[in-house]
């Protein structure tokens, strides 16, 4: 995701650092650059918004609960393992592979509409 404006900070960057930002878990100094960043670029804002649209709806539904400190660690090392996957471009070990040119469910013609299917992380979350 670009605006394809040169930025400072790599747009890349910016949204794989976007909760540190949004939970205020940064140095003021990557924060102002972050901040400058996301005042620059338009689909980077969006996501930002997007981000602290969900945090605020999670912890409107969920913010009573205190998470137990093992399921958090469990949760944010999934997430950390799907990142590196997804930047590595290799699939999650004991994922189903297909041949060249054909999907898991074997129809090679039918592939996925990109705007109706949920991204790797939403689904490995959802796991």
């Amino acid at each position: 995701m670009s605006c394809g404006d040169p930025h400072e900070t790599d747009c890349s960057e910016v949204l794989d650092h976007l909760y540190e930002y949004l939970d205020r878990e940064m140095p003021d100094s990557d924060s102002a650059k972050f901040r400058e960043h996301i005042d620059e670029c338009s689909p980077c804002l969006e996501k930002y918004g997007l981000e602290q649209e969900v945090k605020k709806l999670v912890k409107r539904c969920c913010g009573h609960d205190d998470v137990p400190s093992d399921l958090r660690a469990k949760v944010m090392e999934r997430i950390a393992s799907i990142r590196e996957y997804e930047t590595e471009g290799g699939a999650e070990p004991g994922a189903e592979t297909a041949p060249s040119g054909a999907t898991a469910g074997g129809d090679a013609a039918a592939a996925p509409d990109s705007g109706s299917e949920p991204s790797a992380v939403h689904k490995k979350l959802a796991q």
